[in-house]
């Protein structure tokens, strides 16, 4: 499955975002998908998944109450819903999917996005 992620900015603390993942190739009703972001110097970190089976999420403790992942698998997109943000939100955001019926590392996911930026602003 091939990813595009979408949706990245500037933004002032405070506001919001939403990501878009759309996926080709694949039908993505079949796959766990996740959110991760990486900032400048730091590893990829886990931000949040949703099952394909169940929809069951879940989400890192930093963004948990204000980031939400939902998936329209009839438009195979996949959304990161990102509220109240903070200036250490900033950073790449990429969307994953994996075959397994879940995933929360990067080595759980085969299929990347190419990554969007999102900058928030003090």
């Amino acid at each position: 499955v091939q990813l595009q992620a979408s949706g990245g900015g500037l933004v002032q603390a405070g506001g919001s975002l939403r990501l878009s993942c759309a996926a080709s190739g694949r039908t993505v009703s079949n796959y766990a998908m996740g959110w991760f972001r990486q900032a400048p110097g730091k590893g990829r970190e886990f931000i949040a998944t949703i099952s394909w089976g169940s929809g069951r999420t879940s989400y890192a403790d930093s963004v948990k109450g204000r980031f939400a992942i939902s998936r329209d698998n009839a438009k195979n997109t996949v959304y990161l819903q990102m509220n109240s943000l903070k200036p250490e939100d900033t950073a790449v955001y990429y969307c994953a999917a994996t075959r397994a019926d879940w995933g929360e590392v990067p080595t759980d996911f085969r299929s990347w996005g190419q990554g969007t930026l999102v900058t928030v602003s003090s």
